[in-house]
């Protein structure tokens, strides 16, 4: 199973996390733009070199899943880090309101469907857990899944998260590769980031009033969020709080932490057998003498 990289956004394994303490500025340590872009397309292009040797090794699957609170940057991120991959190797999906055929199955369902294929780099944006963040500080939304049954208290939430970490451990054990990030941006820099939305009328589509109801349970959420990273983060599908009030030092954040766990699997183009190389001699003879 994947070596989780060792990123001082690393979430820790034995569940000591505090989300009070983690940073969602990299401070001082921006770097100018052009070095922050070069290093970004650096990051990028490597990351291309080896979602090809990933397509063409044909045994591991990799996927990314990313949870932040609305306008911290996940889609922005999942467009800059991904620019190189060949799209015949790589999936995403987004993960919005349960649909009614959503409804009628468990809710890992929907995402478990989606999973990347062997060879294939799989993205979601937002995922199984929104099922332990927005439905449990919105319990109402309960009424329309359908449970056959509903544990008392918060119960509920320990087995969804019991659920989630199995079945992550399963995917790992049978070589799917689970690298989460969780997109800490700050309560500030949200507001800024919504006020843009509405002052610039390029981006007024992405604006949604619902969005600044929801600062209202913000507190909600980031204790949601504490217990689930602290729950799920482990050496088979660990968490990486970055933090995202500075987006070119996030996108740089992920893409290097992508890049450094494929590099670990250590993955080769297959060679060819005996059989394969006489042929491919033989070919190579051919279109010589012709």
């Amino acid at each position: 199973m994947l070596e989780a990289p060792r990123t001082p956004h690393l979430v820790p394994f034995d569940s000591s996390f505090k989300l009070s303490r983690a940073p969602t500025s990299p401070g001082d340590d921006r770097g100018g733009k052009k070095r922050l872009r070069r290093a970004l397309e650096d990051a990028v292009e490597e990351l291309g070199r080896l979602q090809q040797v990933l397509y063409a090794h044909n045994k591991v699957s990799v996927l990314l899943l990313f949870q932040a609170m609305d306008a911290a940057g996940k889609d922005s991120t999942i467009r800059r880090v991904l620019t190189g991959v060949d799209p015949a190797g790589c999936q995403v999906f987004s993960f919005g309101k349960p649909s009614a055929q959503e409804l009628d199955h468990d809710f890992l369902w929907r995402c478990t469907r989606c999973l990347p294929e062997r060879g294939r780099i799989g993205v979601f944006n937002r995922s199984w857990y929104e099922e332990v963040l927005i439905v449990r500080v919105h319990p109402e939304i309960l009424e329309h899944q359908r449970l056959p049954w509903r544990p008392a208290g918060s119960e509920l939430w320990r087995e969804r998260l019991e659920s989630i970490h199995d079945l992550e451990r399963h995917l790992a054990r049978n070589g799917t590769v689970i690298l989460k990030f969780f997109l800490n941006v700050s309560l500030e820099e949200q507001r800024r980031r919504f006020l843009d939305r509405i002052e610039r009328p390029e981006k007024n589509w992405k604006f949604n009033e619902a969005d600044v109801e929801e600062r209202r349970h913000w507190d909600a959420y980031m204790s949601a969020y504490e217990e689930a990273l602290n729950a799920t983060s482990r050496p088979w599908a660990p968490w990486y709080a970055i933090p995202a009030d500075h987006k070119p030092t996030l996108r740089l954040a992920v893409a290097r932490t992508v890049v450094e766990a494929l590099r670990g699997l250590h993955l080769r183009y297959p060679p060819p057998d005996e059989l394969e190389t006489k042929r491919l001699q033989h070919l190579r003879e051919l279109l010589r003498s012709r």
